[in-house]
């Protein structure tokens, strides 16, 4: 690939995902663009950057986008944060929201929804202790075919086995052909929309709990300050952050700190030590 190809195709990554590509990841761009090219009916990334060039076609740029963003997930992943979201976040928030019962919780970037989905099942398996509560559940991903996947609810053997509990499978999904569907009760209880975190994130309202997960490591750090403190505005002050293992808000944004004693979870820098049990 031409130098000047791979930095007009990294320029316009950057733009559209925040995601920055270094040099020694042309191997990556090449390997998840030539099936663009092909669905596109050129020969190679040289004539496909030709063509970003001069015909700034939308649905071409999307495909793009979308080829180079990563999709990695999988049910439960990591388990601890789904642990902590019932021995922590949820004896720190319905306390004070006894009044109107009502939580709302947004999956950044969901890929395929297991994260959301996930939740769902934690909150179920919770049973009585969360009767006659709401949970909001609001899952965005840049994808539009992830987000049509999270919405379909529909993995396959594979997918179902990486995680996710042989008891939650027979619970909560049915087998259609040779994948297996989330229930429909569960796939009513979320909501999944196309959204790019590099937007305005005002209009998706305010949220108590937000998972952005293994999302930030791909943005350069005035990406990732200008993506938290937009979600910092969103939070109330007893809301909650949760970030990947590998990521951190210290030296990129003073407006969170993290939770004492809880790896992953991050709290408004003004909040309280938080009271639990």
């Amino acid at each position: 690939m031409k130098v000047e190809d791979f930095d007009m195709f990294c320029t316009l990554l950057k733009q559209r995902s925040g995601l920055v590509l270094t040099k020694d990841k042309a191997y990556l761009l090449e390997s998840r663009l030539m099936p663009i090219a092909r669905k596109w009916s050129v020969k190679g990334l040289d004539e496909l950057a030709a063509m970003v060039r001069t015909r700034k076609d939308e649905a071409l740029l999307r495909d793009i986008t979308e080829a180079m963003t990563t999709n990695e997930s999988s049910f439960f992943r990591d388990q601890k944060p789904f642990d902590l979201f019932k021995s922590v976040v949820l004896p720190l928030q319905m306390p004070s929201r006894q009044a109107k019962k009502s939580i709302r919780i947004w999956s950044a970037a969901c890929s395929s929804g297991q994260e959301a989905y996930s939740l769902l099942m934690t909150l179920n398996d919770e049973g009585h202790k969360v009767a006659g509560w709401k949970f909001d559940i609001v899952g965005t991903d840049i994808s539009a075919e992830m987000v049509a996947k999270a919405k379909a609810g529909l993995y396959t053997q594979f997918e179902v086995q990486r995680g996710l509990p042989i008891t939650h499978l027979v619970k909560y999904f049915k087998q259609v052909g040779d994948k297996w569907q989330i229930s429909d009760d569960l796939r009513a209880r979320v909501q999944f929309r196309e959204y790019n975190l590099l937007s305005d994130l005002s209009p998706l309202g305010q949220f108590d709990v937000i998972f952005c997960r293994n999302v930030l490591i791909y943005f350069d750090q005035p990406t990732k300050t200008k993506v938290l403190e937009a979600m910092a505005r969103m939070l109330p002050p007893d809301g909650v952050l949760y970030l990947g293992g590998a990521e951190t808000v210290l030296g990129i944004t003073d407006k969170f700190k993290p939770m004492e004693g809880q790896r992953g979870l991050y709290q408004l820098a003004s909040a309280p030590a938080p009271k639990i049990g």
